[in-house]
């Protein structure tokens, strides 16, 4: 994937004179030592990450980690003390004011946690705000911003007030106003933190959904590991300004760097993150539609089972046979299963989260099963495994177990 973003070593002091702070850094002192020693703050302490193009990457930490500050430093808000911020190869920390502003205009937009509307201006006067500075026309900027507002399910609203709308409402206007500016990066500062829960959720699904639909780059800012976890393809955490750990939400979860990743991965539901090829298991035995009823038969008396799946020489799912099924065709004589009518089965990508197919998978009768994206069966979900995955060090989890109804 090719790199959007790249920071290196990237330090923030605040003070105006950092020089004695940055060189004690370099000996290896602590964040804490420095502030005793000259009463500076070390904000953000030689941080490096990449973000890919396309990638919903999630900055997280408590109240006072550094994230917002490393979030800044990517525009300039804040000045870097030292190290590098890489945008499409060129170094914004290194660029003049008008090449920067340049930068802010056409690459990058930033959605704020408490909205940042201007109270005296109308919905659409907001959301055209970026490209009336830019001194793109009265015409072409209105269009583009109905259709952000569209976009954003604001259609209807563009002549109401801040103080007219919910709050979830408001920072619709906030995403339309950024998405107006059709910038290449997103950054995203606690957007959501300032909504009630259902809100905010409605928000992440409507993020995910905009993103399908753009696949911007977007650096998100959050305390809220359940909501990283939703959003993110990769998550970094930080504490006290230095990063800790980046990685996948499995890797973060499965593996944390530390004590502290780990006890925000003790609270999160596993059901949240797991897909269906997390838990399924290889689909062995399966027939293929030129094997008759005895083959089928035979492979089922071998394996303990009563069921089998059925594939073409591609491994294209084709359906499932029972013991019963297969008895009565080789009763009437039938040589190869493509003469029989056989069950069909729930089908799901492996993509899809656990959580999201809990209801089919504690309906069907029968396994689930996982095909790749041409269609092949890779694997099958059973009702026992999926718990098994779920189930926590302390115990089944006891709404999982009742929703899948396992007996025996």
């Amino acid at each position: 994937m090719e790199v959007k973003i790249e920071v290196k070593n990237l330090v923030k002091i605040f003070s105006s004179q950092p020089q004695k702070a940055l060189h004690l850094l370099d000996k290896g002192l602590s964040k804490e030592q420095i502030l005793t020693e000259t009463g500076l703050t070390v904000g953000v302490n030689d941080v490096s990450f990449t973000v890919n193009e396309g990638e919903v990457f999630v900055v997280m930490g408590l109240s006072g980690s550094g994230k917002s500050t490393i979030l800044r430093c990517l525009n300039r808000l804040i000045e870097p003390s030292s190290g590098s911020v890489i945008i499409d190869s060129v170094d914004i920390t290194k660029l003049k004011p008008q090449e920067l502003r340049h930068v802010r205009q056409k690459k990058l937009a930033m959605v704020f946690q408490q909205f940042a509307l201007l109270p005296h201006r109308t919905v659409l006067q907001n959301t055209v705000y970026g490209l009336e500075i830019q001194g793109i026309s009265k015409e072409e900027r209105e269009k583009r911003a109905m259709e952000s507002l569209e976009m954003v399910g604001l259609s209807g609203w563009e002549h109401s007030y801040p103080d007219e709308l919910s709050g979830g409402m408001k920072q619709r206007v906030g995403l339309a106003r950024a998405l107006t500016n059709d910038p290449d990066i997103l950054l995203m500062d606690e957007a959501f933190s300032a909504l009630d829960p259902l809100i905010r959720e409605e928000m992440q699904d409507e993020l995910l959904n905009l993103q399908q639909k753009m696949n911007k780059t977007i650096v998100f800012i959050t305390h809220d590991l359940n909501e990283a976890i939703k959003i993110g393809d990769r998550i970094a955490f930080i504490r006290d300004g230095s990063l800790i750990q980046v990685g996948t939400p499995e890797e973060i979860i499965g593996h944390p760097a530390d004590d502290y990743v780990a006890k925000f991965a003790r609270g999160v539901d596993r059901r949240k993150i797991l897909t269906l090829k997390d838990v399924m298991k290889r689909p062995h035995p399966v027939v293929q539609l030129k094997d008759g009823p005895n083959v089928a038969l035979q492979l089922m008396k071998e394996h303990g089972i009563s069921s089998v799946f059925v594939v073409d020489r591609a491994r294209h799912l084709q359906g499932l046979i029972t013991a019963d099924l297969a008895l009565e065709a080789r009763q009437a004589g039938i040589e190869n299963l493509q003469g029989i009518d056989l069950v069909s089965v729930p089908v799901h990508n492996g993509a899809v989260l656990v959580q999201d197919i809990l209801p089919v998978i504690a309906e069907s009768k029968f396994p689930l099963a996982v095909i790749d994206e041409g269609q092949r069966l890779i694997g099958i979900i059973i009702r026992g495994s999926v718990l098994a995955a779920l189930a926590n060090t302390g115990g089944e989890p006891k709404d999982v177990s009742s929703t899948l109804r396992i007996v025996g």
